[in-house]
Parts: C-alpha cells; structure tokens; sequence
C-alpha cells in the first residue's frame, strides 16, 4: 500500500470549454450519453470516447451489447452501479458488479460481448476507449477484471475521497499503469465546498466528467452530466477542482498524447486507411478468434 503524500498546486489549469455530450444509442439500442466524440479526439488525444451511461429502467440497457469485434485500442468499462458480463474470443470470462473495473486492451483483435446479468434496478457507469501507440495496435489482446475492492483510494484531509483507477494520485498507485499513454484516471467524490488538487504533466490532456452535483475549476461551474475539458495553460502544473454547495462526484482523466494519426471505422481504430481495410478484412476472414 503506497503512503499518501497530499499534493499542491501552484498554477492551476482553467476550463478551455464546457460540452454537453450526444445522447446516442448502441449496441442492440442502449441508451448513452457520448460525452467524449470522434471530433474531440485530436484535442484530447489518447483518448478516443467516454460514454456515460445510467438508468433505472430495463428497457433502456437490458439488450446490451451482443458480440463485436475492437482492434487498435483499450477499452475501460467502469460500473457504478449493476452487474455486466464479459465474454471475449480470447477465452476471458468475467462479471464486472457495483464499483469494479474492466480492462480490455484489444491489440491485434477481439469480438467480445458485455451483457447485464439483470433486468432491474439500476445500471450506471462508464466505458472510455484509450488509443494505442502505433508500435502496439498488433500486439496480444489482454483482459482484467478488477473488483472494487481491488481498487486503490484515498481520503484528503479535506474530506476528498479519491479511487485511483490508473496513474498514480498523491503517492498512490492505481490498479492500472500504462507506458505509452501514462492514462490518469480518477474518481473524485467532494463533499460541500471542498477541493481537491491533483498535478498533471504540462504536456498532457486532461478533462473532467460531472457526473453528482456540480464543480468548480478556475471559478467556471461544471454542471451535472457535463465535461470541462481543461486548458493547456504554459506553466500551468494541474487542477484545482471544488464542489459547490453541494457534495459532487466526477471523474479526472488525463493521458500523455501519442501525436499520431487516427484512422477510425467504427470499432476499429489504426493509423492508416490500408490498416482500416486490413482489419475489416481480417475480422471478415475469423482471424480474431482466439
């Protein structure tokens, strides 16, 4: 267990832009909200998409998403709240429940299914893709399942209770490291009027995702179910985010940017338009089966 070690901030980052999201549906007709879309993708490079999803209603999730194919990229599921099952061409089986977290890496490629082992209550929780670099598009797919019990956190003493998904936060390592990307992922509950300050490399984007009552970075106001993406500020060292009145929860996630191509069709994503054609052709072919 790694010793926490609260951080200062000496020149904070702003909100360069607020943005609202695209409620869209997918798989076999879940209802999401896209927060994190292919145009943001340049800016906040190596992230591809975040979507955010939540209902009470079966109806909206109880359809799931059947088999399909990735190729080029990771996929991070979290669940706040309900029971999904994963199922993947490479043998892997597991049920992602109330807090855990499942990573995915599909490298060369992989058809996987995530299906609710429910059909009531609520199901809440997220699903980021993070790019691979180039080097490692064709490399071995690779899976974890990784409970909430298993996932580090932390309380500030000014209350802030973080859980550290990837990266490391004030000393503390989170369950997943990654070379190439450096993927900071964090979950940030605050109570009423507290802040939390988190430092991040000058070279890296960086966004927030509202997801319980409303922040404050920079004096700009974040609402619920809203992304500030923040600003590459010259000298800027990391974020200072503040609850308002009342409690909030969001997600910190920030990545070191690969600075290469994106080629993009659907659920792959390479760097040329010829590696495009060769992954259609080869999930076409069966050469994603294990």
């Amino acid at each position: 267990m790694n010793a926490v070690v609260e951080m200062r901030v000496a020149r904070p980052r702003g909100v360069e832009r607020v943005i609202s999201g695209q409620f869209v549906m997918d798989g076999a007709g879940v209802k999401i909200n896209r927060v994190l879309t292919q145009t943001l993708q340049r800016r906040l490079d190596p992230f591809l998409m975040l979507d955010a999803f939540g209902s009470d209603k079966a109806g909206d999730y109880i359809a799931g998403f059947p088999e399909h194919p990735h190729r080029g990229f990771e996929t991070v599921t979290y669940m706040l709240a309900g029971r999904m099952r994963h199922r993947d061409s490479g043998g892997n089986e597991g049920l992602i429940t109330d807090g855990g977290v499942q990573w995915m890496t599909a490298g060369r490629g992989v058809i996987h299914s995530e299906m609710p082992e429910q059909n009531e209550g609520l199901m809440e929780g997220f699903q980021l893709w993070l790019n691979l670099p180039a080097k490692d598009k064709l490399r071995d797919p690779w899976y974890r399942d990784i409970p909430n019990a298993e996932v580090p956190r932390f309380t500030t003493d000014a209350g802030a209770t973080v859980q550290v998904i990837a990266g490391v936060a004030h000393g503390v390592e989170g369950a997943v490291q990654r070379e190439g990307t450096e993927p900071l992922y964090l979950d940030i509950a605050l109570p009423a009027g507290a802040s939390f300050e988190q430092p991040l490399p000058a070279g890296h984007n960086a966004f927030i995702y509202v997801f319980r009552g409303e922040a404050v970075v920079g004096g700009k106001v974040v609402p619920q179910t809203k992304m500030a993406i923040l600003d590459n500020a010259e000298g800027a060292d990391g974020v200072v985010v503040k609850a308002s009145s009342s409690p909030a929860r969001l997600l910190l996630i920030a990545g070191r940017p690969l600075k290469e191509p994106i080629a993009q069709y659907g659920p792959f994503v390479m760097n040329t338009q010829a590696e495009l054609h060769q992954a259609v052709g080869d999930f076409r072919a069966g050469r994603f089966a294990s």
